[in-house]
């Protein structure tokens, strides 16, 4: 039998219907198609968190830690979340939360670059219904719905106390002291400064200590370093000790203090636990530093997503059972805050065995033979 050309005609334009028809039960039911990184949990936006990350330099905790933290949280909750870093760059920052906020994600979580660009990604994810997080670092004016963090404060106190432990070991009960803060536009440096202060200002009103130097490092171990050589220069070398606000900073300024002789001489504080700092502790050129194991941080504010997530507000208000003031605002936050540790060479051991450093990230080269004298293997 010989078949007409319009016979023809029809039968390949029914084979291409179910040939479309197919491709399009085969895909996905709302089009996301997100290749993001840390994208996870399907292809439904529904019921998903999204979560900035403010970089990859300031601390190595927020790609080294927080993201695989979160990232297990929700994969273990079977919660969709799409993690992504802004990379120091305000700019990318906005773009990220605007495609976040777009996709419809439930849930926003971010770690700020600074209050102004964070309030404005915060105020646009009000305005579309999601619920927000300030993850860490409060948002001032930003009005977010929950704010997770350590008890910054007391992070500030450790920092204070722990220098006037590390001077009165080296037997100096007078000491010329400074302090090398983080960045302006990041509320935590305010908050852990004010604690630090808190804890040393008895020995300044006594005339014990004298400060002799208050300057921001911006969290950069360069411009920390560069901050304590002006300062250095300024009290012709007196100075004894160095309240570092984090272990970023304390490795630039510790890295001076070696050109001068003077690494292990002149305690230098920091925070964060991070692997170069506690190979400094277990040398004794640092301090000390404060351990905020991000997994307690991390496990805070996922399970108050989720619960938001779950239709639970109750259970997620149960969780954040604190309240931070927004100085911008003069409105209480919701907060659930969690406890910090400060660290001296006798604890760095418990960092890495609760699995925040490696051994094998921490104990190497020289450090090996000082891991095993502390009891690390």
């Amino acid at each position: 039998m010989v078949t007409s050309r319009r016979t023809r005609i029809a039968s390949l334009a029914a084979v291409a219907a179910m040939v479309l028809f197919s491709a399009a039960a085969c895909g996905s039911d709302d089009g996301d198609n997100d290749k993001s990184s840390g994208n996870n949990g399907g292809s439904s936006s529904k019921g998903k968190v999204g979560v900035i990350l403010p970089d990859a330099t300031t601390s190595p905790r927020w790609e080294g830690n927080d993201r695989p933290s979160l990232q297990k949280a929700f994969d273990d909750a079977g919660i969709g979340s799409d993690i992504q870093n802004a990379g120091g760059d305000t700019a990318k920052f906005g773009t990220i939360c605007d495609s976040m906020i777009n996709e419809g994600v439930k849930v926003l979580m971010i770690v700020n670059l600074d209050s102004d660009s964070g309030a404005a990604c915060l105020k646009k994810a009000a305005a579309a219904g999601i619920v927000s997080i300030d993850y860490d670092r409060l948002t001032l004016g930003g009005g977010a719905s929950y704010y997770v963090s350590f008890d910054n404060v007391e992070v500030g106190k450790l920092m204070g106390e722990g220098l006037q432990k590390c001077l009165t070991d080296a037997g100096k009960e007078k000491a010329n002291i400074i302090y090398i803060n983080g960045a302006a536009t990041d509320n935590n440096a305010a908050l852990f400064k004010s604690g630090y202060e808190e804890a040393l200002k008895p020995k300044i009103d006594s005339g014990d200590y004298k400060l002799v130097g208050d300057v921001s490092g911006e969290w950069n171990d360069q411009k920390a370093a560069n901050a304590f050589d002006g300062l250095y220069t300024k009290n012709n070398g007196k100075i004894d000790g160095v309240v570092s606000a984090n272990d970023t900073m304390a490795g630039g300024i510790i890295a001076r203090l070696a050109a001068n002789n003077l690494a292990g001489k002149v305690p230098v504080t920091g925070q964060d636990a991070s692997i170069e700092g506690l190979q400094r502790i277990l040398a004794g050129t640092q301090c000390m530093t404060v351990y905020k194991n991000t997994n307690l941080e991390a496990d805070l504010a996922s399970k108050v997503a989720i619960a938001v997530i779950k239709g639970d507000k109750a259970g997620a208000d149960e969780l954040a059972n604190k309240t931070v003031a927004d100085s911008t605002t003069g409105k209480d936050v919701k907060s659930a805050l969690a406890t910090p540790e400060a660290i001296y060479k006798d604890g760095v051991k418990k960092v890495i065995d609760e699995g925040f450093q490696k051994a094998s990230d921490v104990c190497t080269g020289e450090y090996a033979k000082l891991c095993t004298e502390a009891g690390i293997s």
